[in-house]
């Protein structure tokens, strides 16, 4: 087996994760880093004498990478790559309840404020390609998702999920409980708990106040802080004091405000990004809202939309064909999506936006490619 020559500049020095592979195309290793060509420059200088590196470094054979816009993303990216693909040089983070996780309003009947970590597993068995009847026999050790339960996140910091689960179960006077009991407990007497378990508050109104809780919790990242100031000041309005000052109280304990980001977001069933290069088409896979492939494929730009059309009946007539494909450009859209159409199969969604998260993804597509297409420069000039 050939020797796998590490060569700094052909990575970049953006925050992202990389993967590194053996010669069969096996995830051996993923990582993340603020400035990947310096992180990567450490496995290969000699430095670290452990005897797991040693043995990673000699089974490479290629590494491959994603550029992301922030730290953040470079964290949740890294953390649902290692569940897709399970690298055996990655120790931790494997489990599916492990990394990072969401809150959660629960189904039942009177619905309480849960931690919850979502089941990544339909996501690596369609990354392995295993046929419907195969996924519906795969393991059953972890409860599968519930669709109808409201989910709000994710949260990269766990202080942070916790104390907005202790405000929001506080404030809209959640219960908390596993079981639902016959008395009232202490919280409901100090004044944490509506008392629904025994009939201090309606049903109805509990329900009220749940579905407060995830208009609130609805707003995501600098919008929920805003939401919440907002919330503060219609409370003063009203004269509730008290619940003005509560809710600014926790407002300055939340104040540290999570970054944008868009490689793990609530969107169900796949997507495809493509954004359409000179050269290159960038194509990023997602898969119930997480990112977990980008490629780029090499192709040769032709006059107007009319050469996007073309490679993308070319292209989907023989790949697997996600949900909604998401593109940069498009001539004839009705056209392509007939040319597309399965029979038996519903018609696939073509979408060209303008804003939004889903123009975000074609921002990370563009990224990736312009970094290519930078250290492709670079590769040149060191000839």
């Amino acid at each position: 087996m050939a020797v796998f020559e590490f060569k700094a500049r052909e990575y970049p020095e953006q925050p992202g994760c990389y993967l590194m592979k053996d010669g069969e195309g096996r995830v051996l290793y993923i990582g993340k880093s603020k400035n990947i060509r310096s992180r990567l420059r450490a496995y290969f200088n000699g430095t670290d004498k452990r005897r797991r590196i040693a043995d990673l470094v000699r089974q490479i054979a290629e590494i491959g990478f994603i550029v992301v816009a922030n730290e953040r993303e470079s964290l949740l990216l890294e953390n649902n790559l290692i569940k897709i693909h399970k690298p055996p040089y990655n120790r931790a983070l494997k489990r599916d309840n492990s990394g990072y996780a969401y809150l959660r309003l629960t189904d039942e009947p009177v619905p309480r404020l849960v931690a919850y970590y979502r089941d990544r597993r339909t996501v690596r068995e369609r990354f392995a390609g295993l046929a419907a009847e195969e996924v519906a026999a795969a393991s059953d050790t972890e409860p599968q998702e519930t669709p109808s339960a409201a989910r709000f996140g994710p949260f990269v910091s766990g202080r942070f999920r916790e104390a907005l689960i202790a405000f929001v179960t506080e404030h809209y006077q959640l219960r908390t409980c596993a079981t639902l009991p016959k008395r009232a407990c202490l919280l409901y007497h100090i004044g944490k708990c509506s008392g629904v378990c025994e009939g201090y508050i309606s049903k109805e109104d509990y329900l009220e106040s749940a579905r407060q809780a995830a208009k609130l919790l609805d707003h995501r990242g600098e919008r929920l802080i805003a939401a919440m100031y907002a919330q503060m000041e219609a409370y003063a309005e009203q004269l509730q004091f008290e619940k003005a000052e509560h809710m600014l109280r926790h407002i300055r304990l939340l104040e540290r405000r999570p970054e944008r980001q868009i490689v793990d977001r609530e969107t169900e069933g796949s997507q495809e990004a493509v954004y359409f290069g000179e050269d290159r088409v960038v194509i990023a896979e997602v898969h119930q809202g997480m990112l977990h492939r980008l490629d780029a494929v090499p192709w040769e730009r032709g006059e107007g939309a009319a050469a996007c059309d073309r490679f993308l009946v070319k292209h989907y007539a023989t790949a697997q064909r996600p949900g909604e494909i998401i593109v940069s450009e498009i001539g004839d859209a009705r056209g392509v999506r007939a040319a597309l159409r399965r029979r038996g199969e519903p018609p696939v969604r073509l979408t060209v936006p303008r804003r939004g998260l889903k123009y975000e993804l074609l921002q990370l597509c563009r990224a990736n490619l312009e970094t290519l297409i930078e250290l492709d420069k670079a590769k040149a000039a060191a000839k």
